[in-house]
């Protein structure tokens, strides 16, 4: 019986996971679609300044793969970009990505009982199943203001962030107070003549130690494996706890307030 042709959409976690865990169980005909140059995902391109993970990396990472020499507790893009990088290069994955291919469509052919998958420069592809891992964070949103189109000073969206514009001494407006301007706003704030910031609803959000390890408490997790296995356990009981707290705040977290 032949092994049945895999398309994966998406080289960001996602889709590196994907195609492991597929090859791990003998489904060797796997090939990775990224409209992107390389494996990284949102973390690709996601690079704007002070670019961190708002999830400490001891839990931000797979767990076939776990990495004990994170820099600080939420590690910055560069670090989270080359780690799984590394994953893809070290299970070749890395090898299964067709880069610079933007996916358009995909059609079930009920005849052949196959995907039909075209890229928008016209390629083509056949498979047994498409896995689609397109992510979302990459995805630059942008409302149609009115009179945006009339706009003529510099504009870009954060995943989108032009490193060559500089801010310094300019008047700049941020629209928006998500977990991307949290983490760059401070930055343009040094630089920025004047700077405003728009927001249309209120975060959930608290300050965070993110100083880098000391060396003592580097050394412990890599040659103390319980923990390791400690931190991600406590980390992940400690966001769950206050996720319920924040969803449940007349119950969970009047329990949590009283503690």
């Amino acid at each position: 019986m032949p092994v049945p042709r895999v398309l994966i959409v998406g080289a960001g976690f996602g889709g590196v996971a994907a195609a492991i865990e597929l090859r791990r169980h003998g489904f060797d005909d796997v090939q990775i679609l990224e409209r992107g140059p390389a494996v990284g995902g949102t973390w690709l391109y996601n690079n704007y300044p002070a670019c961190v993970c708002d999830v400490p990396s001891h839990l931000y990472s797979f767990s076939f793969a776990q990495r004990k020499d994170w820099s600080r507790l939420c590690s910055p893009q560069s670090e989270i970009l080359e780690y799984l990088q590394g994953v893809a290069r070290d299970h070749g994955v890395d090898r299964l990505v067709v880069p610079n291919t933007n996916v358009e469509s995909c059609a079930w052919d009920a005849g052949s009982c196959r995907w039909a998958v075209t890229s928008g420069d016209g390629r083509r592809w056949e498979a047994d199943a498409v896995i689609v891992a397109t992510g979302q964070l990459h995805q630059p949103a942008i409302p149609p203001f009115e009179g945006r189109e009339q706009f003529a000073g510099h504009s870009f969206h954060s995943s989108r962030w032009d490193h060559d514009y500089d801010l310094h001494g300019k008047r700049v407006a941020v629209i928006g107070t998500g977990a991307s301007a949290i983490q760059f706003v401070p930055t343009v704030a040094d630089q920025a003549e004047r700077l405003y910031v728009f927001q249309r609803t209120g975060n959930w959000f608290l300050p965070r130690n993110n100083q880098p390890y000391p060396g003592l408490i580097k050394w412990l997790i890599k040659h103390v494996p319980v923990l390791q296995w400690y931190r991600r356990k406590f980390i992940y009981q400690y966001g769950e706890s206050l996720t319920m707290m924040i969803r449940n705040p007349r119950t969970t977290g009047r329990v949590g307030h009283l503690r």
